[in-house]
């Protein structure tokens, strides 16, 4: 009726936005379903019915966008700084409360698995309660958090505080990535994500060496007090700039559940993973076995409930629609396997300097200094090209010097000039540099605007789950290598089968970034 009572433009209007929804529809559910129709439907009615400009926007103009920019910035890097700054204080902490190396690693385990599996509750917070009330909850909560671990009087209060801090810095993460594809016009999207990066590496950079200042003089407490300033200046920001709406200008509104078996399974999965990758360490191959294959069991019973949930008309934890579309499967894998990586290598390049170099600790942190500075600036400079350069020729191209830093490894011994080490590191972080604004792009940008809150949460959670099984990872491949040459970290001596040892490792993490780049190649669109 209304396509005939109209006039000739405004029916070619009507054509053309009626085009866009059947495709969306074909793209998202080309089998049926309750739910893809309700998302097909969501789509046409946010088209015939356009959300109006947002106020805030209007107050602010052209710049607004880069004021929400700066105001999530804040909240991400106090959560990244609480995730790598609390390392400086275990040692002192373990010593207050008495406790073993098990014990005390759980301060960060802790915070690894509750910030990776709360990732995926970040698109329904958004659509339940909006950016806003989203933001500044997960803000309170990490700052509730730093206060209890700083204030604690048992190790179970604080950690406690750190799964706190990692439910909230879970939840916030991907929320950036949601409103650069948002908020920005594609040719502005790469320069985004460029200072959005250089802003956040800067907090895992200078954080330690504040936090070593900070432990040196008001012992370990004080590194959880640390987030607080941040925390009080995220939430003024969120309050000043962040929108009620959700997602697409939507009102936020109660109509969905959140998925609570996905969840868990989620949960479980991860759980089983980790701490079997950590049995692998033991002498005991069978309790390993045992929690792999539980990990195994939760992620197929995870998958088969989300097929299920959306068939029957739910909202799944995890849409599996999303890899439907090629890029983003392969940028996932990608996601994964670059997570596994980076983390690895962070764990791997210090002990490798100490223990087999037998470089002093302030040695090696002068050392990767450089290479933080250089991650920082390549980062802002490679976001610029991802506004002009394919953004698969990008990501390959970082990988590539990736995989050249790991192979490099193993022409050093410990005659070695120490510049031949920065350089080395300094390529892998260049590598980096060409990774981080590239890859959520090239594997988001060609989802349907619906889809990319999914996305984001999605993506993010890959990247983490690989990058707390590459910790794991290359401790269990070096002991293992360590071993098959007759030697232990234990002896205070290094030797040249504790350097193969490390050099096997090494090899390994280059073959991983050389597969990725397999996957890379497929994000042409």
């Amino acid at each position: 009726m209304v396509l005939f009572a109209s006039s000739a433009p405004a029916r070619l209007l009507f054509c053309r936005k009626l085009a866009i929804v059947s495709g969306f529809c074909h793209a998202v559910a080309p089998r049926k379903g309750r739910y893809a129709c309700r998302t097909a439907a969501r789509a046409a009615r946010d088209l015939m019915n356009p959300i109006p400009a947002s106020p805030l926007r209007t107050l602010y103009g052209e710049r607004y966008r880069w004021y929400l920019l700066l105001s999530v910035m804040v909240g991400v890097m106090a959560s990244i700084m609480s995730s790598t700054i609390v390392n400086v204080a275990i040692p002192g902490m373990s010593h207050h409360f008495e406790l073993g190396q098990s014990r005390a690693q759980w301060v960060s385990s802790g915070f690894m698995v509750a910030m990776t599996v709360s990732m995926l509750t970040t698109p329904w917070l958004l659509s339940r309660y909006g950016y806003r009330a989203t933001y500044v909850g997960t803000m309170v909560l990490l700052l509730a958090g730093g206060v209890t671990g700083g204030l604690a009087s048992s190790f179970s209060l604080v950690l406690i505080a750190r799964v706190a801090e990692g439910l909230a810095a879970g939840v916030v993460q991907p929320i950036p990535a949601i409103i650069i594809l948002r908020a920005f016009e594609p040719h502005e999207q790469g320069r985004a994500t460029g200072i959005f990066g250089m802003g956040v590496v800067l907090a895992p950079a200078i954080g330690p060496s504040i936090g070593g200042v900070l432990v040196d003089l008001f012992g370990w407490r004080s590194i959880f007090f640390m987030v607080v300033p941040f925390c009080v200046v995220s939430i003024w920001l969120a309050y000043k700039f962040l929108p009620v709406t959700g997602p697409g200008g939507v009102a936020a509104s109660a109509t969905d559940r959140l998925d609570w078996r996905g969840l868990a399974l989620g949960t479980v999965g991860t759980l089983c993973l980790l701490n079997g990758l950590v049995e692998l360490r033991e002498t005991s191959v069978l309790p390993a076995v045992a929690l792999l294959a539980g990990a195994a069991l939760a992620f197929v019973s995870f998958v088969f409930w989300q097929r299920r949930l959306s068939a029957a008309g739910g909202v799944p934890l995890m849409n599996l629609a999303l890899f439907q579309y090629r890029q983003f499967a392969m940028g996932s894998i990608v996601a994964f396997i670059y997570g596994t990586a980076l983390f690895g290598s962070t764990y791997l390049l210090p002990v490798y300097m100490q223990v087999a170099l037998n470089l002093s600790p302030s040695l090696v942190g002068t050392i990767l200094l450089p290479a933080g500075i250089v991650l920082a600036i390549a980062i802002a400079g490679v976001g610029r090209l991802a506004d002009r350069q394919p953004t698969w020729m990008l990501v390959c191209t970082g990988l590539f010097l990736l995989a050249l830093s790991f192979a490099l490894m193993i022409v050093l011994d410990t005659t070695s000039a120490l510049w031949l080490l920065v350089a080395f590191a300094i390529i892998g972080r260049i590598g980096l540099g060409f990774i981080l604004p590239s890859l959520n792009l090239g594997s988001m940008r060609p989802l349907a605007k619906p889809l990319i809150p999914q996305g984001a949460s999605a993506i993010n959670f890959l990247r983490m789950l690989g990058g707390a099984a590459g910790v794991s990872l290359c401790a269990v491949v070096l002991e293992w290598r360590l071993a098959a040459h007759g030697d232990s970290l234990l002896n205070p001596l290094t030797s040249a089968a504790r350097l193969a040892a490390f050099n096997e490792v090494f090899v390994m993490l280059a073959v991983l970034c050389a597969l990725a780049m397999c996957a890379a190649w497929q994000l042409k669109e």
